[in-house]
């Protein structure tokens, strides 16, 4: 029972594709790519050196300065949200990365959410989304139970575009709710308060466990301004609200500090007397191994093309540690592969869609194609996702779907039953799960395998990946349906009519074709992050310690006791 049968997965890639298409597929994705990193640069570097410029006059850092400061110095930043309002103007200003920066990042061996305020984009002020996409990080945190650091720099609501983001369940206030509800849990929270905090911006910090201010730091539900404005009275935010009231006065704050760098510090000693991660009583004495097959060949094994096939076994020989998984039901459902792999020496179940062509256990003289949800495949991965959840194994789902099966036979076999198991199950589990957008992502099969509507931890797609009900031109054929003939050929002999036909589907196509990009996905917050293909492995193996590291708030069964083991000698025996 203690033995997880991990078997070698994969091929070398010469034998995958040819050198020909592998190094096309290379140059192809490498140019989106090449564009993803264009991009990142672009909203990382906020509103510009002008402002950069204005926060070090002041003697203070940037957020992203203080993100790098408080990092361990051998650990990267991993950022979700990086393209939250990517192309969308207030009038003529743009809100780069909402205004706000929110990353998992390792703090004296820990990882930890940080939340920071971006002071070069109107000084840290909340735009619309902003407060979501604070509330997506929390949520975040609340779901792996790690430390949650505030970085404050915040001059409160953008107010002129105030009714966008004040009002309604997920208006700026619902921020305090999730400190709330983080606090409850017994998740840290650590703020460090380094300049601006107004009205909402005051609120933030305060139910933190521990509070930092800096001397140019203050804590206000109004500043000076509106004060005069309101009572005719004199004086300034910092006296209102500076470390002086808030420290020594009101003990809305703990510690007063003299400047950024100390208080990273100290925000940095807090967390090394936190609990030390659990990952590696988990791994045991197994530590993290690269793949066999380098993770950087992904870009020339997955097509750029949806319509082009390859083996769903490659991509998880280029994630798994050592490129050995244990596949589990495998004479079931064949269009879906699921089964577990260890990420960093940790174990994580996977499930991915297969592409290409398959038999169909029905009718044994006919093949039908994958990347599709059909009886046997849905139920296989629901006992998986369950199996997965009751043995506490982090759950990764590996997205490249077309959607559900349709048609009178498919409704005889009751796929909408079986959908309704999957979704029910995917509803109500608590194992952390991650959900990876690969290329496909359409219609009622995104929401099974745990799209974003599904509650995922995070959610990552790449720069292929393609988010809609159904793609563009078959859009175009039902919107025109009456117009065309069986063939999808338009009928009509009117040259008039048959161009504004033409003109209609060819606008509906481009439509459609812009609404799954991957940016205007990541833009309002479809999905938490847009990253390389290669650096997907780097991405799920820190995801999934980080469900390892906090002891003690959910259940992890040791192998020996795993209902996997039952569940595959049930179906299928001892191999």
């Amino acid at each position: 029972m203690a033995h997880v049968r991990l078997t070698p997965i994969g091929k070398p890639r010469p034998e995958v594709v040819d050198d020909t298409t592998f190094h096309a597929g290379q140059e192809r994705i490498g140019a989106l790519e090449e564009t993803l990193r264009e991009r990142l640069d672009e909203v990382q570097a906020g509103w510009g050196q002008k402002y950069v410029d204005r926060v070090h006059a002041k003697g203070k850092l940037t957020a992203r300065e203080r993100v790098e400061r408080l990092k361990d110095d051998d650990s990267p930043i991993y950022e979700v949200g990086s393209f939250v309002n990517y192309g969308v103007k207030f009038g003529k200003l743009s809100s780069p990365v909402a205004g706000v920066v929110t990353a998992f990042v390792k703090v004296e061996g820990r990882w930890c959410m940080v939340i920071a305020n971006d002071n070069t984009v109107a000084s840290g002020s909340w735009w619309p989304r902003t407060p979501e996409k604070i509330q997506r990080a929390q949520t975040m945190a609340l779901r792996l139970r790690v430390p949650t650091i505030y970085l404050v720099d915040c001059s409160g609501l953008f107010l002129p575009e105030q009714s966008k983001s004040f009002s309604g369940a997920r208006g700026a206030g619902h921020i305090f709710k999730m400190n709330s509800l983080l606090s409850a849990e017994g998740v840290p929270q650590i703020a460090g308060v380094f300049g601006d905090c107004i009205a909402g911006g005051g609120y933030m910090p305060i139910i933190s466990d521990r509070v930092y201010m800096t001397e140019q730091a203050y804590m206000v539900i109004a500043g000076a301004a509106l004060i005069k404005g309101a009572k005719s009275q004199k004086m300034t935010s910092l006296g209102i609200g500076g470390p002086e009231v808030h420290v020594h006065k009101s003990g809305c704050a703990d510690v007063r500090v003299p400047d950024d760098e100390v208080a990273i510090d100290c925000i940095r000693g807090e967390v090394s007397r936190l609990p030390s991660s659990a990952a590696p009583f988990y791994r045991g004495d197994a530590g993290p191994v690269e793949p066999r097959f380098a993770p950087r060949e992904l870009r020339g094994i997955l097509p750029r093309d949806h319509r082009e096939v390859y083996e769903a076994e490659q991509v998880l020989a280029r994630l798994c540690d050592q490129s050995l998984f244990w596949e589990v039901m495998p004479e079931i459902g064949e269009e879906m592969i699921c089964g577990v792999g260890r990420l960093g020496g940790l174990y994580a179940g996977f499930v991915i869609n297969r592409q290409g062509i398959v038999g169909d256990p029905d009718h044994p003289e006919r093949q039908r194609p994958a990347g599709i949800l059909y009886r046997g495949g849905i139920a296989k991965i629901s006992a998986f996702s369950r199996a997965c959840n009751d043995d506490g194994i982090p759950l990764i789902w590996l997205q490249d779907i077309s959607g559900f099966d349709i048609g009178a036979e498919a409704e005889q076999n009751g796929l909408l039953a079986y959908g309704s198991n999957l979704i029910y199950t995917n509803s109500t589990n608590t194992v952390p799960m991650f959900t990876v957008l690969l290329r496909k992502a359409s219609g009622a099969g995104y929401y099974a395998m745990a799209g974003l509507p599904y509650d995922p931890v995070v959610q990552l797609s790449t720069t292929v990946s393609r988010l809609a009900v159904m793609e563009g031109n078959t859009l175009a054929i039902a919107t025109y349906n009456s117009k065309l003939d069986d063939n999808f050929e338009i009928v009509t002999e009117d040259p008039t009519e048959r161009a504004e036909i033409e003109a209609g589907m060819k606008a509906t196509r481009e439509r459609i074709e812009a609404d799954m990009d991957p940016y205007k996905a990541a833009s309002q917050m479809d999905t938490d992050e847009i990253v390389e293909v290669e650096k997907l492995r780097d991405w799920l193996s820190t995801l999934v310690e980080m469900a390892y590291q906090n002891t003690g708030s959910r259940r992890i069964k040791n192998p020996r006791i795993w209902s996997m083991h039952d569940l595959d000698e049930l179906v299928g025996g001892v191999r």
